[in-house]
């Protein structure tokens, strides 16, 4: 897999879990990486152990002006910016009478405008640099629905959605958007709060939630941060370079399904 060793990258919610893990990978592979994260000091923390010339970025996806400064900071430090990574999200888990009409904003604001807003001031740099990347970070619940996450399955079908507007509108400058759908990740910081969730609800120990969750899939184990970064570092590559609009299923079959009563 070849990936240009000057690609210039953005990843937003750089700071932790899938963010960080696609940073790790893409500085592996000679990328100039800047990290994006509404936590300062946690994006600060995550750019130091990446290693020298990681550029850390404090910003609110939510706030257009701050978006704007931070790709704009992001394009000057590395030079140029080719590639845009989306991985700032948020969750909450509440039976529909309970949830706030802030949760819903919030969610939707940080999944979906967030999304939006980062694409739309980095875009006039992924099209100058004539083979630009965008790589959105969905979920299986961007494919089907679950109970109790309504605004974060409504969030990420609307960030699948974007992605192929995006890709249709961006293809002629040979820009790139594709997205990945992972199943949940038990070790990520929102993976660990969901874990946390179906530990406090069930009264089961969280090892027993884990494996329980990881016996429903078909090939047996949860998702990692390295299975979703690897699935990134693909879409960013040169072989992906004929590949847009896909929205990529990384969850181990599980969107096939069982037969019922088995």
């Amino acid at each position: 897999m070849t990936i240009a060793r000057d690609r210039a990258a953005l990843v937003t919610g750089g700071g932790a879990g899938f963010g960080l893990e696609i940073a790790r990978r893409l500085v592996e592979a000679g990328a100039r990486v800047a990290l994006l994260d509404v936590d300062g000091e946690r994006v600060d923390r995550a750019a130091k152990q990446l290693g020298v010339g990681v550029l850390p970025l404090r910003a609110d996806v939510r706030s257009a002006a701050e978006v704007r400064d931070a790709v704009e900071r992001a394009a000057l430090e590395l030079g140029r910016l080719d590639t845009l990574v989306v991985s700032a999200g948020v969750i909450h888990i509440k039976p529909l009478e309970e949830v706030t009409e802030l949760e819903w904003d919030r969610t939707l604001d940080v999944n979906l405008k967030g999304a939006f807003l980062t694409a739309q001031a980095a875009a006039p740099y992924l099209r100058e640099s004539g083979r630009g990347r965008i790589v959105t970070i969905a979920s299986d619940a961007g494919k089907r629905g679950f109970a109790w996450i309504q605004a974060y399955t409504a969030s990420k079908f609307g960030l699948v959605g974007l992605t192929e507007s995006l890709a249709v509108e961006l293809a002629p400058d040979q820009v790139t958007v594709n997205c990945v759908c992972p199943v949940g990740c038990p070790t990520t910081e929102m993976g660990k709060g969901v874990l946390a969730w179906k530990v406090e609800t069930s009264g089961r120990p969280p090892d027993e939630v884990a494996a329980a969750a990881a016996r429903t899939n078909p090939l047996g184990r949860n998702a990692t941060e390295g299975d979703v970064a690897a699935a990134v570092l693909w879409f960013v590559s040169d072989e992906a370079a004929f590949v847009t609009g896909v929205a990529l299923d990384v969850d181990g079959g599980a969107h096939v399904g069982f037969m019922p009563g088995t």
